[in-house]
């Protein structure tokens, strides 16, 4: 994996994230120097979904009216079933992405995660993958779905499920020490 010192990574989540989707990525970029940040539209702690049941917290570093995508080099999209489907009904955190998404700084996004690109108008011409259950919503919404573990497309990294996160923290750690595409 590459260097990431200097660089600041946002991930954008809320309660019923998939913890092995956020953890895991979290502990890469930060192993390779990263100063990731967590946002979210909640307060104090956000509570993880794992196997069917509520699991870790972690906190909550910048509430998402606070957020600037000036701030940050690169922003991560847990998955999900919950996670993507509250975030999307939050006006400042799809704001958020499709301002991060005009930037053309490096942007992952896991599992359910691509709604969030879906809701925030930013598929359209994109080659990516997901979670199988949300194809049709891509390619509805314009892009071209592969069935592949990690595919990136100009500094967008997407993966399909958490069997996927080696590959997945690999390549978005890698598209991030590259910079803005």
């Amino acid at each position: 994996m590459g260097t990431l010192t200097g660089k600041k990574v946002a991930i954008l989540a809320t309660n019923g994230f998939e913890e092995s989707e956020l953890f895991g990525p979290k502990d890469a970029l930060e192993k390779s120097g990263a100063d990731v940040r967590l946002i979210s539209p909640e307060s104090g702690k956000i509570t993880a979904w794992k196997h069917g049941e509520w699991s870790r917290k972690i906190d909550v570093d910048v509430d998402i009216s606070e957020a600037e995508v000036s701030d940050y080099d690169a922003l991560m999209l847990p998955g999900g079933v919950i996670n993507p489907d509250k975030l999307r009904r939050d006006k400042k955190a799809v704001s958020f992405v499709r301002d991060f998404m005009e930037t053309g700084k490096p942007v992952a996004a896991i599992c359910h995660g691509p709604q969030m690109l879906i809701e925030a108008d930013a598929v359209k011409g994109r080659t990516m993958t997901s979670f199988f259950s949300i194809k049709k919503d891509l390619q509805n919404a314009g892009a071209t779905w592969i069935d592949q573990e990690v595919v990136v497309d100009n500094g967008l990294i997407t993966s399909r499920n958490p069997s996927d996160l080696e590959a997945f923290s690999s390549k978005m750690v890698e598209e991030i020490a590259e910079g803005n595409h």
